[in-house]
Parts: C-alpha cells; structure tokens; sequence
C-alpha cells in the first residue's frame, strides 16, 4: 500500500532569444507596475498629509517619513528589477536558468528510497515546450547551482502599503 505526497519539481528553462524577450518584457511590467504604485502612493497620501499639516504638524511629519520610507523601498525593488533586465541580457543561449518551482504528487510505498523521489525531479522547457524531465540523485542536486532570475514582483519583495486606510 502507497501513500501519494507532494514534492518539489525545479522549473529550468534553456536560454533563448524568445525567452530573453518574454523576461525583459516581464521585469519591464515589474517596474511599470512598481511606477503606477509610486505615483498612487503619492496622489493617496499627498491630500492626507496637506490636511495632517493643518491639525498636527508632528504627525504630518511623522507620516510623510513612512512614506518616503514606502517609497525608498519601492525604488530599491525597482533597481533590482533593472539589475535582473541587465543580467538578462547577459544570458548565453543554451545556457539554463531556474524559472522557479511546482509541485507535483509522488507515491511513496515501503523499500522505496524516499530522498531520491523527493528530491532531484527536474522539468527542462525551451520557448515554453518540455525538452527533458530529470530524476536527479540527491549528490548532483547540492553540487549544482544555476541562476534564477525571477520576474514576479511579488516574489521579490512585498510590498503592499494599504494607504486607503490611513485617509
């Protein structure tokens, strides 16, 4: 009798001209969107502030310093994604980079080595199509790094500030 669990599938992607464009087009968006959220930060706190002014100048500064803070993150996020659009274009063809990770089920039974069917498993695509699916030993899987760029910019840092709330 088996038992099904989840294990980790590394997602590896061999570089190519298409998907050098698709990740700069990508990071382009991280930052598009990163811009949008400066320039709402600014148009939502902006009337707060003005009005803070008038009542208690110590927590019209107070704020305005959060803000600058928000923002100071948001465009150290916005150098990294620049950073990564650079190493983009440094990529080689063929190379192959970690595009991130899935999951998948397994079915463990008795006897089985268990190192080996959780770790290790490997999905290779090429211009979105999968090239080659890998079982690797547990030794190759420490023994090899390879670059991640990652595009999402919510798996680069969070950075939600609700300032809706604060109005």
């Amino acid at each position: 009798m088996g038992v099904i669990v989840k294990r980790k599938v590394i997602l590896r992607a061999i570089v190519t001209d298409q998907l050098k464009q698709e990740l700069d087009e990508e990071l382009q968006r991280g930052i598009d969107e990163i811009d949008q959220r400066i320039r709402q930060l600014d148009f939502r706190t902006q009337p707060y502030i003005t009005d803070l002014q008038r009542t208690n100048i110590q927590q019209a500064i107070a704020f305005r310093k959060q803000v600058e803070a928000e923002k100071q993150r948001h465009q150290q996020l916005r150098s990294t994604l620049q950073e990564r659009k650079q190493q983009v274009q440094e990529l080689k063809d063929g190379d192959e980079i970690i595009r991130g990770t899935l999951e998948s089920d397994v079915e463990v039974n008795e006897g089985d080595n268990l190192t080996e069917l959780l770790g290790g498993v490997e999905i290779v695509i090429k211009d979105g199509q999968v090239m080659e699916i890998r079982q690797r030993r547990p030794a190759e899987v420490e023994e090899e790094e390879a670059p991640q760029i990652i595009t999402d910019v919510s798996r680069v840092s969070d950075m939600g500030l609700d300032v809706s709330s604060q109005q």
